[in-house]
């Protein structure tokens, strides 16, 4: 059988640490070109890779390559026009989050993907971490009752310290990111959210705000860099939501989900990935994996199951439907920040 060709749009840290290194692992994969608006970038990333061609331009590389997928890696500005070029040309796309800037350009690439017969999934990695599989089937199993509250947190030192445009990183400028860390990492959490629960969010409350990221000129950065939400599902379950880049010298990637009949911890251990604290005082250990962070880079499963999508024929689960019903819970979290309202979530 031969190899599905892939091309990338946008060489930055995540191609570098997780898609082309897991691309170049898949035995299924031929990785034929890479692309970024920086081409002296591009052109170090290739060779560190040994991929054979090189691009500035996505639409020149598209017509040229004919690939019969892509990865769109790219500052988020980029992510609808890009996905939505790919998929019309005739490729499967892997998407980064988030997804896209607008609810519009959401739309846009999910009817051009119905159009074009082309798969579009986006690349909410959390959803593979086997503690978070193994709670969503505790979860559904109803084995700790209904879910009544959580706690969710993803905080880190910033973007700045891994970036490859560090310090000055796209990810600071409205023009290129629009979103800052809740376009960053308050998305994945989101999307986490809606997995292990189950069901949808349908209110959304919430402080997003700059604190302390400044550009090396000393102004602030015009993105948010602490976002702090409210959230309530369709069956009355409320929790909170939290997205930092403020936590200098540590990360937090932790989940707690309250039950009735006990709590789930996720992640919030060094050695035991899942803890389960029952109603009755006894606790269950499960030392399943370890989380990803920038320093401690872990096979994600991303590019796998995007790959295998292809070639089963199978339509991926992290879908652009999907990635839409999650942006609708950023996009209602920035409107409540705006309004200082609570905000209904239509679906």
């Amino acid at each position: 059988m031969s190899k599905l060709k892939l091309a990338i749009i946008g060489c930055g840290s995540i191609t570098k640490h997780r898609h082309l290194p897991e691309a170049k692992a898949n035995e299924n994969v031929e990785v034929v070109a890479v692309c970024s608006g920086n081409l002296k970038n591009a052109e170090s990333v290739a060779k560190m890779f040994d991929v054979p061609k090189v691009y500035a331009d996505y639409e020149t590389m598209l017509k040229e390559e004919k690939p019969d997928a892509v990865v769109v890696a790219a500052p988020n500005y980029l992510h609808a026009d890009a996905t939505i070029k790919a998929l019309e040309a005739g490729a499967h796309v892997l998407c980064e989050k988030p997804m896209a800037t607008t609810f519009e350009d959401c739309n846009r690439m999910v009817d051009t993907a119905k159009e074009t017969g082309k798969f579009l999934m986006i690349a909410h990695n959390q959803r593979f971490n086997a503690a978070h599989i193994k709670a969503r089937q505790i979860i559904q199993s109803g084995e700790l009752g209904r879910v009544l509250s959580f706690k969710t947190t993803f905080g880190h030192g910033g973007p700045e310290g891994w970036s490859s445009d560090r310090p000055d990183t796209w990810f600071f400028h409205k023009e290129k990111a629009a979103f800052g860390s809740m376009g960053d990492l308050g998305v994945h959490k989101i999307d986490l959210m809606r997995f292990l629960l189950g069901e949808e969010f349908v209110e959304a409350a919430a402080f997003v705000t700059t604190l302390a990221k400044r550009y090396p000129g000393g102004g602030l950065i015009d993105v948010d860099d602490n976002a702090v939400c409210i959230l309530k599902t369709h069956s009355g379950a409320i929790g909170t939501l939290t997205a930092s880049w403020t936590y200098p010298g540590s990360e937090d990637n932790s989940t707690v989900i309250y039950c009735e009949r006990g709590s789930i911890t996720l992640y919030g251990d060094p050695r035991f990935s899942m803890i389960i604290r029952y109603a009755n005082g006894q606790k269950a250990y499960f030392e399943l994996d370890t989380m990803q962070t920038n320093q401690n880079q872990t096979k994600s499963g991303v590019m796998d199951e995007f790959i295998n999508c292809i070639l089963t024929n199978t339509p991926p689960e992290i879908s652009g439907e999907e990635g839409l019903k999650t942006m609708k819970v950023v996009f209602a979290c920035f409107e409540s920040a705006q309004t200082g309202r609570v905000v209904r979530i239509d679906y």
